[in-house]
């Protein structure tokens, strides 16, 4: 009896232990089918093709995000040149909130991507949410610091009194969207990372849509709605990020990405860590760029509203000239992230080559291009002479140097993606304060307010072949010694 309940016992016990392994074996599917969207898919095939297969369907997506401030510009150039002017005065600030919101998608891609190369799909997991958690926080803080300071920043810009009022009725609201702006830019660095560029683009392309059918309406009240003007433009803009934001948390819940940040301190501090590690120098590399713009946008109120009104044309027109090369270094930190996360040294050379080709090949055909279109591109925000010669010049002198631009961008893209930050932030401060400004306040003084354009394309010259050398000597030494792959502490 006795051997008989012991049978009894081990049929028992081998019957409870398949039942728990048929639980876990249940519970593991769940979790790789939630976790299927972070799986390594940068890391084979052809190099070239997976660069260009991801940058395509970022061209129009890119595309799409910087038609923003050309169609308001559009818009808002039809109320008149007053108007004009309070929106470029707005440039620097702009600008500025764009530079936070890409510096923490450049350290949420390359902590996620790298992640992803090591195949540790849970830390990935994790990062997703913490990261989208810091751009909230941060986005509701530089609100508050924005509308806190908005006044005294537009005087020090050189904005007249008379301005003041049209600058307000634009940024107030503009200001209130930044979480709209901050987190969805994070969310589509995130999903680049993940190696997903054709959501990207459908999302960007959705949204800017949504802006160029409102601006009209919300501008000069069409359709029964009031006419908002300035403001108009601001809540056009404000709109249409919002629905990016519903559609970005959408997917993350929907592909049971994200976990409650809160439950665990110690992996949300080592997150912020990580985050901060790239995404302090990433910020401060792209706020050298509305920096720079600032001070150089005094230079040219000393020429009056006109010029003023004209830098603003061509400083909206030129992110859509350059939409292949952001649509490159979108792409490029995730490839490179994950690339370096699996120990695949010779793509990442490789990848460096294809940018080289890539960049020169453009940034060619784009100045050929703008020296020819340039007067008719112009003349569809403004008939007035004197700000269409600025704009003209500006486009017809800058471009000549997009080629070089272009390696600047990717080689930045691609050290923050490797974990490197502090290379593309010598680079952007190098660029910037040590050949553009001082070449711009040189040369102004020679040739006018055609010098601070010739400053501008000789240092995208100098800097460019600068990056790609110092890209190339890293990945080299890499190469050459085995490195681990690197892991932000």
């Amino acid at each position: 009896m006795a051997a008989m309940l012991a049978r009894q016992r081990r049929r028992l016990t081998a019957i409870l232990a398949a039942l728990r392994c048929h639980r876990g074996a249940l519970e593991s599917s769940q979790t790789m089918a939630e976790l299927q969207a972070l799986n390594a898919r940068l890391v084979e095939g052809d190099v070239g093709k997976v660069l260009f297969k991801l940058s395509l369907p970022m061209i129009a997506g890119v595309f799409a995000l910087m038609s923003y401030n050309a169609v308001d510009t559009f818009f808002v150039a039809q109320l008149g040149v007053q108007q004009l002017a309070a929106m470029s005065f707005t440039f620097p600030l702009v600008m500025m909130v764009s530079s936070i919101a890409i510096g923490l998608g450049a350290a949420a891609s390359s902590c996620v991507a790298r992640a992803i190369g090591r195949g540790d799909k849970q830390r990935a997991k994790r990062l997703i949410s913490d990261c989208l958690l810091v751009a909230a926080g941060i986005s509701l803080l530089v609100t508050a610091v924005g509308l806190w300071f908005l006044e005294p920043l537009f005087i020090a810009l050189g904005a007249s009194r008379e301005l003041l009022p049209l600058i307000s009725d634009y940024m107030v609201l503009w200001l209130w969207g930044t979480f709209a702006m901050v987190v969805p830019m994070v969310a589509t660095s995130i999903m680049r990372a993940m190696g997903d560029a054709s959501l990207v683009g459908k999302l960007m392309i959705a949204g800017a849509l949504v802006n160029i059918a409102l601006d009209p309406i919300l501008i000069f009240g069409l359709l029964g709605a009031p006419r908002l003007e300035l403001q108009g433009a601001a809540l056009a803009t404000l709109i249409s990020r919002a629905i990016g934001v519903v559609i970005a948390l959408h997917y993350f819940v929907g592909q049971k990405l994200l976990v409650n940040p809160f439950a665990e301190l110690a992996p949300l501090r080592q997150s912020l860590r990580e985050i901060a590690h790239i995404g302090i120098p990433a910020m401060a590399t792209n706020m050298i760029i509305p920096f720079a713009s600032g001070l150089v946008l005094v230079m040219i109120a000393s020429y009056g509203e006109y010029a003023v009104a004209g830098f603003g044309i061509a400083v909206r027109i030129e992110p859509l000239a350059l939409i292949a090369f952001y649509a490159l270094s979108a792409v490029i930190g995730g490839f490179c992230g994950q690339n370096l996360g699996a120990g695949a040294y010779q793509r990442l050379q490789q990848s460096l080559r294809w940018s080289l080709r890539y960049a020169l090949t453009i940034g060619v055909v784009l100045a050929a291009l703008l020296y020819v279109a340039a007067p008719w591109l112009v003349a569809a925000f403004t008939s007035a002479p004197e700000t269409a010669a600025v704009a003209v010049s500006y486009l017809r002198i800058v471009p000549i140097s997009y080629g070089c631009y272009g390696l600047v961008m990717a080689a930045n893209a691609s050290f923050n993606g490797l974990g490197r930050p502090l290379p593309a932030t010598v680079i952007s401060v190098a660029r910037v304060i040590a050949v553009y400004l001082p070449l711009a306040w040189l040369l102004q003084m020679e040739l006018g307010i055609s010098g601070l354009f010739v400053a501008s394309a000789s240092a995208n010259v100098l800097v460019g072949i600068c990056a790609y050398g110092w890209l190339r000597s890293y990945y080299r030494r890499l190469a050459a010694s085995g490195e681990s792959p690197v892991v932000c502490r």
